[in-house]
């Protein structure tokens, strides 16, 4: 049986272990680590009109200081706040009830006690089937209605899920404990989670349940605006002008009509202008969305910083390790050259030899990644960028190739007489 070039490379690879071994396993841990923590990023863009994306397909979330008592939905409600039905055509609002308690976001980096309770109509999310359910404490068509119903002193809540793992510490069917509106003790059970959402640091509940439980805690401080396009820009009038915001980037090109979405900057500002009595602040979905998963994103990059800070030094690694074996080896080379074996042959040696290293590094690293993450690949919202974490294993790859080339060009360069004595 013939022996060949790649044969004898893998063989002497074997022969300094304990060196063959530490370069894979530092390629195999940065490898991983660059991965795991990538596929774990997330993108607030990405499907944001989606009605099961974190922003639910509302364009804006708004909160007041003051309570609304007036259903903005009717024609009745509109006319207190004098919001015109043009302006508001199309326009739907999700009100929130609202129970102040600790922020359990992100944004919050102590444990959350007793998180903020919305009471929500869970009809109205049932009927967008908005947001994407991850868990439940049974399968059912319409999540949402889950929120429906419970026993005394049990309350079914729903919440993002990592406002209950993280900001909790809790599983889906746990509890968390509240006093009510009365002094009473009240279990909040957890019988649904929802994907990355605008909803993150609160819990929602019914609003049935949440008028019987704090009765002093009325009127609405949270609301889900949902707006859509105008079809035809002549379907629409010209804005007020005295709605721009100069300091806003929202209103910047919001009377240029460059673009369709002047129709959401003015159903902002003429609801922020006709409710400011109240303190509305509206901010976009999307905004939102991207505040909470900023300081998740940051840790992320942190640590794919460090992952590849590991990978440029498992290259450079085996550059060196290279360049020790053939070093050491010179004697052997100028053997190989003396009966027969060309310079280039000896060259392709030596580069099958550690370039088979950084392959099994990269191979096991991401093989390891990918069954380490395959929960959060199948779960749904999901968005791994596939695109560049390929991209940053070809370049960690063609970094290492690099280096081998050249370590092993500078070992095999000059003459290789003196070695060949001393053989």
């Amino acid at each position: 049986m013939g022996v060949t070039l790649r044969g004898l490379g893998w063989r002497n690879a074997t022969r300094r272990r304990g060196r063959s071994l530490a370069v894979v396993a530092l390629l195999a841990c940065a490898s991983f680590l660059v991965f795991a923590v990538g596929a774990n990023r997330k993108d607030p863009l990405a499907n944001a009109a989606d009605r099961s994306s974190g922003t639910g397909g509302f364009a804006f979330y708004g909160e007041t200081a003051m309570p609304v008592f007036e259903d903005l939905n009717s024609p009745e409600g509109r006319k207190t706040y004098g919001l015109d039905a043009q302006t508001m055509a199309g326009v739907k609002v999700v009100p929130l009830r609202v129970h102040d308690g600790d922020d359990a976001s992100c944004l919050n980096l102590n444990r959350a006690q007793q998180p903020r309770i919305l009471g929500v109509n869970p009809q109205e999310l049932a009927k967008r089937n908005a947001f994407t359910f991850v868990k439940t404490v049974k399968r059912t068509d319409k999540p949402w209605l889950l929120l429906e119903g419970g026993l005394e002193p049990i309350v079914p809540a729903v919440g993002d899920e990592a406002t209950v793992v993280w900001g909790l510490g809790k599983q889906i069917g746990d509890d968390v404990d509240y006093v009510d509106g009365r002094g009473n003790q009240l279990r909040v059970r957890l019988v649904g989670l929802i994907a990355n959402s605008i909803l993150q640091g609160s819990l929602l509940i019914a609003e049935e349940q949440f008028i019987r439980l704090f009765p002093a805690d009325e009127g609405y401080r949270a609301f889900l605006l949902n707006c859509p396009m105008p079809e035809r820009r002549r379907d629409w009038p010209l804005p007020d002008p005295s709605l721009a915001n100069p300091n806003d980037e929202l209103t910047m090109d919001m009377f240029c009509g460059s673009t369709p979405r002047w129709r959401w900057r003015w159903v902002r500002n003429s609801l922020s202008k006709a409710l400011q009595d109240t303190g509305l602040e509206l901010v976009p979905t999307v905004q939102r969305l991207a505040e909470f998963g900023a300081v998740e994103n940051t840790y992320l990059s942190i640590f794919q910083a460090l992952g590849g800070l590991a990978m440029l030094l498992g290259s450079v690694g085996l550059g060196i390790v290279v360049l020790r074996n053939v070093m050491e080896r010179r004697n052997e080379l100028a053997l190989l050259r003396a009966v027969g074996f060309r310079k280039r042959a000896l060259g392709w040696l030596v580069l099958s030899e550690h370039w088979g290293l950084l392959a099994l590094g990269l191979l096991v690293g991401t093989a390891s990644a990918v069954v380490a993450v395959l929960p959060a690949l199948r779960s749904p919202g999901a968005d791994v960028p596939y695109l560049s974490l390929i991209i940053t294993l070809v370049a960690v790859a063609a970094s290492g190739l690099l280096w081998t080339w050249l370590a092993a060009l500078a070992a095999l360069r000059g003459p290789l007489l003196n070695a060949l004595r001393n053989e």
